[in-house]
This record gives structure tokens, sequence and C-alpha cells, in this order.
């Protein structure tokens, strides 16, 4: 069972089917934030927990492709599964090579939407456990090796 602390975003500019995801990812356990916006997602103040994004490839505003560039070119390495009704092989081989987690197609089934989340949470929980101890090696490159023995990550 997924830990309560990591967080579901979902842009998707249908309200009906925001809704059903919600009580989807929320019937596993899993906090989820609903936005309608690339726009309101770019001006959020997330949490350091293990996070995805769930989002339409076709949005109002920022597209979720043009979403994808922006956060791949600010360096924000928040897993991303595409959904939508309007893709096509082009678009979806430019998703994965750009790093998506997955892209489905709608109508998807339940299982295989819950699958690629709990894979982009723990890609997720992964790279933060590599960034704590990345953050500790440097903390510690700093300290005499008796200083070094006292921090926690070793």
């Amino acid at each position: 069972m997924p830990e309560l602390r990591s967080m579901v975003f979902v842009i998707e500019n249908d309200r009906s089917l925001r809704q059903e995801l919600r009580r989807l990812i929320y019937s596993v356990g899993l906090r989820v934030q609903l936005l309608e916006s690339a726009e309101e997602f770019l001006g959020l103040q997330r949490e350091d927990v293990p996070s995805c994004l769930l989002l339409d490839v076709r949005l109002s505003g920022i597209s979720g492709l043009e979403l994808q560039r922006r956060l791949g070119g600010a360096h924000h390495k928040i897993p991303l599964i595409f959904i939508t009704s309007h893709g096509d092989v082009s678009m979806s081989v430019t998703a994965m090579k750009a790093g998506a987690v997955d892209f489905l197609q709608k109508p998807f089934r339940d299982q295989e939407l819950l699958d690629a989340v709990c894979l982009g949470l723990e890609r997720d929980r992964s790279r933060l456990e590599l960034c704590e101890e990345d953050r500790c090696c440097r903390v510690a490159s700093n300290l005499s090796p008796f200083e070094s023995g006292k921090l926690s990550c070793w």
C-alpha cells in the first residue's frame, strides 16, 4: 500500500474525469490534487514528497507536451503520465523519449492507470532517496571524519 504522504497531481480540463480520477486514486490511499491547467501547476509550491503528474495532452493554454518541455528545461523531475483521447504514435514517442512514465489512451482501464501511477511514485521515491544521499555526502565532505560519523544518514 502506498504511503499516504505521496501526492498525485491531476491536470485534466474535463471536470467529470478529474473527479473520477480523484476517486480512483484516493481509493488506493494516495493524496490527489486536481488542477484545470498547466499554469496552475507551475504556480504551485509543492511538498518534497514522492509525487507524480497525471496530465492530459490537450489542455487550454499550455499543452501537456509543452509542460513536459518546460519542466525538463527547468530540471523539475516529477514523473509524468500522459492521458489523451487525441494521441498518435508520434506524440507518444515524443513524450516517452522525453521521459514520460506512460502514455495512456482514453478510455483506459483503472488498473492500467494505477500501475502507471505506482511506477511514477516509485521513480520519484528513488529520486528523492538519491537526492538525500547526495545531500548527506556533500555535508559529510565538509566535516572531519570524526564529525561525519555523527550524521544520521551514515
